[in-house]
């Protein structure tokens, strides 16, 4: 593409519905939990298991170029009040992200094989788990979303920067990504591991994937036509940027680095994969918009609990721990890996049913109790057959 292809097209004024972005939404979630499974149900040190995670690690990075892309592409016709857009969007994230912390620190408690020490400690442990996302492994997205949230308004003043200048906006922040990669994977010597852990609960080593997200939203004409008429370009992205992962992994693994480390999240060379595979879910959510949208109910459905799946899906993996070690003894991976991954989703959803229908569900799950939501639609329809036109 030119930068004269991605001229920007005037905004609609209520944006249209992107169900390409459902089945990008399903797909993440469905590769999240299988990555959390396959390293619950392997050895650390295995070369072949780390190999799958290595390019799994893109999830992250696809759900941050997804915010980001939602937030623009809602927003770029009528920017928000910054103050209105924070007490309109923080809550929906911030109160599940302190319930859930609240809940997994509990539960780590509860299960601790080490007798717990001071009440007075827990409850510091509790402060610091929330203020960093460390209360569970997978809460960290929380509080880098709600970054994310803190710093869309100031990300709306560059849309015109972004409309004029799109690539030179995406090389600088490009740059910026493979300097803090590098440096989160090679530190200097005398930098400790604690200081660079730090980052890994900021926005700083995802800004290139939201910007990523804002470029597309605010180009999302030329990005899809883009897409639709060079898919082959895609796929061809996806294999080459694939092989580079693997090989710089495999390497890696071979002058000695320990397979956890080497499939860690922020390799470089695992940069030109995590663009690829985006664009790659892209693309199949808009093959799939275009062919139909087969099975589109079920991918409705799965949507509208997304966020609940998310939050619930390691509760689910932990209290599997039985099976995990009952099925490893007997039959070894990847057997393992096989059974316990779909006994983690249907756990998970039967969790999110049950937490859907409490009147805290809300609170537990970011979204209204499902009994709720029924009885407005069905309030709404009533209205609306007997009168069709509406009030005036």
């Amino acid at each position: 593409m030119t930068t004269t292809e991605l001229a920007p097209v005037p905004a609609p004024a209520r944006p249209a519905h992107l169900h390409q972005l459902d089945l990008y939404r399903v797909l993440t979630f469905a590769l999240v939990i299988f990555l959390h499974v396959l390293g619950a149900t392997t050895f650390p040190q295995d070369v072949v298991s780390d190999a799958i995670e290595a390019p799994l690690h893109f999830t992250r990075e696809a759900f941050f170029a997804l915010t980001t892309f939602v937030l623009v592409f809602s927003a770029r016709s009528r920017p928000p009040r910054p103050v209105a857009f924070w007490r309109r969007r923080v809550p929906w994230v911030a109160v599940p992200y302190v319930v859930w912390s609240l809940l997994y620190w509990g539960y780590s408690l509860a299960t601790a094989e080490q007798a717990v020490g001071s009440v007075a400690a827990a409850l510091r442990a509790l402060v610091i788990e929330i203020a960093d996302g460390t209360a569970w492994y997978h809460l960290y997205f929380l509080l880098v979303t709600l970054q994310v949230y803190l710093l869309f308004p100031l990300l709306m003043k560059l849309v015109r920067t972004i409309e004029r200048r799109p690539w030179l906006v995406l090389a600088v922040s490009g740059a910026v990504q493979i300097a803090v990669t590098w440096f989160l994977s090679y530190p200097p010597e005398g930098v400790e591991y604690s200081t660079v852990s730090r980052f890994f609960t900021t926005l700083l080593p995802y800004q290139f994937y939201s910007v990523l997200g804002a470029v597309a939203a605010v180009h999302f004409a030329a990005v899809q036509a883009f897409v639709r008429r060079h898919r082959w370009v895609v796929v061809a992205g996806l294999v080459g940027s694939l092989a580079v992962a693997e090989t710089g992994y495999f390497v890696s693994v071979h002058n000695g680095l320990w397979p956890e480390l080497a499939s860690d999240a922020f390799r470089p060379y695992l940069v030109p994969w995590c663009v690829a595979a985006i664009a790659g879910l892209f693309l199949a959510g808009t093959r799939w918009a275009d062919a139909g949208r087969p099975g589109g109910r079920v991918v409705s459905w799965a949507v509208d609990r997304s966020f609940a799946i998310f939050l619930t899906h390691p509760l689910a993996l932990a209290l599997l721990g039985p099976l995990i070690a009952y099925v490893g003894d007997g039959a070894g991976a990847p057997w393992t890996t096989v059974v316990v991954y779909p006994a983690t989703v249907a756990l998970t959803l039967v969790f999110v049913e049950v937490l859907r229908r409490l009147p805290w569900s809300r609170a537990l799950t970011g979204r209204p109790q499902l009994t709720r939501v029924a009885a407005t639609a069905a309030a709404w329809a009533a209205g609306s057959r007997t009168n069709p036109r509406g009030s005036s």
